[in-house]
């Protein structure tokens, strides 16, 4: 059912819904080894042009990484809304997803730390980006035993969050909204020995201006906030998609050491800048990350300042 709190949808919102509808049902239509890069090569081809989302792409790029190469630039217009593309395409498929992922080996310093936490049932706050595909971990952990919980933040066109939270939902539970509707649950959740999995990586208004690719990025403190609150290890993972587009690596890094909220989210944004130096293409360049406090730094003003 659709989320009474969020806005009734518009024309804009309903358009956008069918259009993404009538995407995933198409790619339906095949095999999953099909179904992922025809999705991957239509949203880079035909979705992101009319969406703007190039134009995104480069004015992120060129507010934080101005010395790339054109070359690289361009191949990351095509190569960001592929990895959406075929996020979004894994993310509805079910179970056929977490079949393909169940068995990814962890790999990386906070793998054994993280299955004996499994072991003694201690608190884990997972943080991840919108990098890769974010639910490659959740989805793998669930599947072999670990209790993950995930903590997301309703779309704001209700048609679409409705069938999203479906998608999501089948890839494992719990799941629990941000904000007080899901507050409760989430604590308890978490007390009892519970993973919790957080993506990190957006504006958030009342966030602290920490520093993500060097600029100043609005970060919320909350995983962190929720790890020295209730004594949960604090650990950063990732779901990286492999050169043939369909496979992935679970990379676990060690949990970031106590310290202030705003130290210990700083430890977060450097974690994921390191991955997405490392696999460019696989991070949400859409995103409008870079707005400063408030929420009032638009793009005509980075193209100011970049100018």
């Amino acid at each position: 059912m659709p989320d009474p709190d969020l806005p009734r949808p518009g024309l804009a919102d309903r358009a956008s819904d069918a259009a993404l509808r009538g995407l995933l049902g198409l790619g339906r239509m095949l095999p999953y080894r099909r179904r992922v890069p025809l999705t991957g090569w239509m949203t880079a081809h035909l979705v992101a042009p009319l969406a703007g989302w190039r134009g995104r792409i480069r004015d992120n790029l060129a507010h934080v990484w101005p010395d790339l190469p054109e070359a690289e630039l361009r191949r990351m217009l095509v190569a960001v809304p592929d990895n959406i593309g075929r996020t979004v395409a894994e993310l509805y498929s079910g179970q056929e997803f977490v079949d393909r992922v169940r068995a990814i080996p962890l790999e990386g310093p906070g793998a054994a730390t993280l299955a004996a936490a499994h072991e003694a049932q201690r608190p884990v706050v997972l943080v991840t980006g919108h990098f890769g595909n974010y639910d490659v971990a959740r989805a793998a952990l669930i599947a072999r035993g670990y209790r993950v919980g995930g903590l997301y933040k309703p779309m704001k066109n209700r048609l679409f969050d409705a069938h999203y939270i479906r998608a999501i939902s089948s890839l494992g539970e719990p799941l629990f909204p941000r904000g007080s509707k899901g507050l409760a649950g989430m604590v308890r959740f978490l007390r009892s020995g519970g993973m919790l999995g957080i993506v990190v990586d957006q504006h958030m208004m009342h966030g602290l201006p920490l520093t993500f690719f060097g600029q100043v990025a609005m970060t919320a403190t909350s995983a962190a906030d929720l790890a020295l609150k209730y004594d949960a290890l604090l650990v950063p993972i990732y779901g990286i998609r492999q050169p043939d587009g369909l496979s992935f690596r679970i990379r676990v890094e060690a949990p970031v050491p106590p310290g202030t909220p705003a130290e210990m989210t700083q430890a977060l944004n450097d974690s994921l800048e390191a991955q997405v130096r490392a696999h460019p293409g696989q991070w949400f360049w859409v995103h409008r990350r870079w707005k400063g406090p408030g929420g009032k730094r638009g793009w005509s003003a980075i193209r100011r300042a970049r100018d």
